[in-house]
């Protein structure tokens, strides 16, 4: 299988420093493929995402995307930030439009679309809210749904969930994995938390050293999407342990 993603030989260094804080990078991702990245705090992980988005530039090596070098960020990827932010003075139903708008005026397939994915993700009925008038998991839906509008080939998602309570997480994580395989998105997906990283992936990366490397790959060898109660099964347990010990081994 040809990978959408192909990391080859990354490094990054920044403007001043002595040592790079990514170097050797490989790391290969496939269509419709979930992998979740984790690491120490400052291990690079989020470095790493904003190359591939092409936010930031290797200092060596290429990351091409459907065998295209990335230089800037291109269209068939879409961002979602760890902190997610709305226009105060926009509505749902208008913040869910923003990249159409940012591109052409939308039209009414366009309003259909944004619609249906508002009620996909349980907002049905919210469309005229404004920001102020949302929770935190109302908001990431919508930021969801936003980034979703588009049908991006891969979606890059920085610790969407971290803020939110662990019963909104944990529903906001079911809607994630089932979106993806309804929609055959590519995710990359940056956690700390070892229990969602394997929820909600086919793989998980493992980024550590000075300066960070890929130590290890963690397979999930288990049919997207998943089953809540699967949490509370061995075999899940079994792969979370495995990668906690790692982690623990690298210290």
């Amino acid at each position: 299988m040809t990978a959408i993603i192909d990391c080859q030989d990354v490094d990054l260094k920044f403007d001043g420093e002595h040592k790079p804080i990514l170097k050797n990078i490989n790391l290969q991702i496939n269509q419709g493929e979930f992998v979740s990245i984790i690491g120490k705090s400052g291990s690079g992980k989020t470095s790493l995402l904003q190359m591939i988005g092409g936010l930031l530039a290797p200092s060596k090596g290429e990351i091409l995307v459907n065998g295209q070098i990335i230089k800037s960020p291109i269209d068939e990827m879409t961002y979602v930030f760890q902190k997610p932010v709305l226009l105060e003075w926009r509505n749902v139903l208008e913040n869910v439009l923003l990249p159409i708008e940012l591109k052409r005026r939308p039209n009414q397939v366009d309003r259909k679309k944004a619609k249906d994915l508002i009620e996909t993700v349980g907002l049905g009925g919210h469309e005229k809210k404004y920001p102020h008038e949302l929770s935190g998991g109302m908001i990431s839906r919508v930021t969801l749904a936003r980034a979703l509008l588009t049908e991006p080939e891969i979606l890059l998602m920085d610790e969407p969930f971290s803020a939110l309570d662990a019963m909104t997480k944990e529903q906001m994580q079911l809607e994630l994995v089932e979106l993806s395989v309804q929609f055959s998105t590519t995710v990359i997906f940056i956690t700390h938390d070892l229990s969602e990283a394997v929820y909600l992936a086919d793989r998980v990366v493992l980024l550590g050293g000075d300066p960070a490397q890929v130590i290890r790959e963690f397979s999930v060898p288990f049919q997207r999407p998943r089953l809540k109660d699967w949490k509370f099964e061995p075999s899940f347990t079994k792969i979370v342990k495995e990668i906690y010990d790692e982690i623990e081994g690298l210290k």
